[in-house]
């Protein structure tokens, strides 16, 4: 999937940015940090489903980053994948000193795992009106988390950098370590197990 001229220039910019912070610009780390925290905490929300940890690790992720900017090499890649990367390893260090599962709430998985299938927020988009709608809404979004909460953690994360980060299969290579033939086969084997998961509880509901 190849960049949009925006992605790219939003790319160059934030490049531009953390060399201004690399040579002591105290604006530009304000900036910074206020440019990627909602992204940040969006990933740990997505892993912990708890706002309270989600935000320690918030703060833990931008400490790592500020002792670490001056290693971010250009050459080897866009900031945007190595602070997911940094993030990434982070909540790995969380979860094997807690030893706390992970949980999401991802909306954008298919629910036979084919990418070119209905997403499970296309299932929500729309189709009653009103009130019903919502509740309707907010019963499938607890089952996609109770579903999610059974998915292994290399199923699980692969799903959220591609559905909820909207990361390309080489960048998340580069953030998990792994080829990228191996990236496509976990984000099919996590979408097709989601798939039955739903399937599954809904059959249960019914």
């Amino acid at each position: 999937m190849e960049k949009t001229p925006e992605q790219i220039a939003e790319q160059e910019a934030l490049g531009r940015q953390v060399a201004r912070c690399m040579a002591g610009d105290a604006d530009a780390w304000q900036h910074l940090v206020l440019s990627q925290h909602r992204r940040v905490y969006g990933i740990c929300y997505r892993f912990t489903n708890s706002a309270p940890d989600a935000e320690d690790l918030t703060q833990e992720v931008f400490l790592k980053l500020y002792r670490n900017l001056g290693s971010f090499d250009v050459q080897r890649g866009s900031f945007t994948t190595w602070i997911t990367t940094l993030t990434r390893n982070l909540l790995v260090d969380h979860f094997r000193r807690t030893r706390m599962d992970r949980a999401t709430d991802s909306l954008n998985a298919s629910f036979d795992g084919d990418p070119e299938s209905p997403t499970v927020a296309d299932q929500l988009a729309d189709h009653r009106p009103g009130q019903e709608q919502h509740v309707a809404g907010q019963q499938l979004k607890l089952r996609v988390q109770a579903a999610l909460k059974e998915l292994s953690p290399e199923l699980r994360e692969a799903v959220i950098l591609r559905d909820l980060e909207d990361m390309d299969y080489k960048e998340i290579a580069q953030v998990l370590r792994i080829p990228e033939g191996t990236v496509k086969s976990r984000i099919s084997r996590g979408r097709g197990e989601l798939a039955r998961l739903l399937q599954r509880t809904e059959g249960q509901v019914v």
